[in-house]
């Protein structure tokens, strides 16, 4: 969005926060996503503060539309997972529901790590992974079974247009030899109602504290109340899609991956674990190779590597284990061979 928009638009924005829209603010762009226009906004006192604003068609090669209300509920999941995790979010400033803007602080890299840039340059604190898992099994936990949370993100239409179709429905279109599998893969996550969901939890969303390494998630423009196995596995996922990558991980990040899966499983009972870990053990695979096959590829994989993680995927997609420790043996086992 041009500058001259958003000196329209964040006036009475920051007005309605209690703050000086006298002046006007220094906008700058961000970069990073391709869901959203990101700015950091700097206010006359020199406060800094990060507005994003919902595009309708995504920045990626393929038509993939999807719908502006997701800002909104970006801002819902960052307050409630703020209240059950203090520090794991942003704090939301204020909200244009009108305009599909939300107003967050802003996070600056002088007190805060990417955790994508730090794996891609080969850096793995081993403390990462397990404050993660921790941090998400907190929040699916606090909100397991939650008639109102789940209410409130009835996102169904939105998680679908988001992660569903260009993931999973156009991998299977795709890959019709593995079309039943992914689709039915696709079927049980959609219909699984458990707990509230980020649904993008990746290591480019993902803040390192500098301080003391706790992590601060962003970007949940994919919130739903489904199944809490999805933020495990595609936080798994690129974990594993980097082992391939970084030479120098190939052997540490499947570790961490486990680390990160144990951390986040011990938060659900006992009862649902089995079949969270079965759940898991079948998307994860489907979500390594759409993210090579789907409609939003990873762009640090060359096509060599893209190639390796079909090999390793597909067959696991078309016969699944019924544990997330089977599926990293197999991604292990292919890297420390490449």
């Amino acid at each position: 969005m041009p500058e001259k928009d958003w000196q329209v638009l964040l006036p009475p924005l920051l007005a309605s926060a209690g703050l000086d829209a006298t002046a006007a603010p220094v906008v700058e762009p961000l970069t990073g996503g391709v869901s959203s226009d990101i700015v950091r906004v700097t206010l006359s006192d020199g406060r800094r503060l990060c507005a994003k604003r919902a595009l309708p068609k995504l920045k990626v090669a393929s038509d993939w539309q999807a719908p502006l209300e997701r800002n909104h509920f970006e801002a819902a999941w960052l307050g409630r997972a703020g209240a059950i995790v203090p520090g794991v979010a942003p704090a939301v400033i204020a909200e244009d529901s009108t305009n599909g803007i939300v107003l967050l602080d802003y996070l600056p890299s002088e007190d805060f790590l990417l955790w994508k840039t730090e794996l891609l340059g080969g850096r793995a604190d081993p403390a990462t992974p397990a404050r993660v898992g921790d941090a998400l099994g907190r929040i699916h936990a606090a909100t397991l079974g939650d008639a109102a949370v789940a209410a409130e993100f009835a996102t169904d239409t939105l998680f679908d247009a988001l992660r569903l179709d260009p993931y999973l429905r156009t991998l299977a279109a795709r890959q019709p030899a593995l079309a039943a599998p992914i689709l039915a893969c696709l079927e049980e996550t959609r219909t699984t109602k458990l707990a509230l969901v980020h649904g993008d939890v990746s290591p480019k969303n993902i803040l390192v504290s500098r301080r003391d390494g706790h992590p601060v998630l962003l970007d949940a423009e994919c919130a739903w109340y489904g199944d809490p196995v999805f933020d495990a596995a595609f936080c798994l996922n690129h974990l594993l899609l980097k082992a391939v990558h970084v030479r120098s991980l190939s052997a540490v990040l499947p570790d961490q991956a486990l680390t990160l899966f144990s951390a986040w499983i011990d938060h659900l009972p006992l009862g649902l674990r089995k079949d969270a870990e079965r759940r898991a053990a079948t998307l994860l695979p489907c979500l390594m190779l759409a993210r090579v096959d789907g409609k939003s590829p990873v762009e640090y994989l060359d096509a060599a590597e893209q190639q390796r993680v079909r090999d390793i995927a597909m067959p696991i997609v078309a016969s699944p284990p019924a544990t997330i420790g089977e599926v990293v043996q197999r991604v292990r086992m292919a890297a420390e061979a490449a």
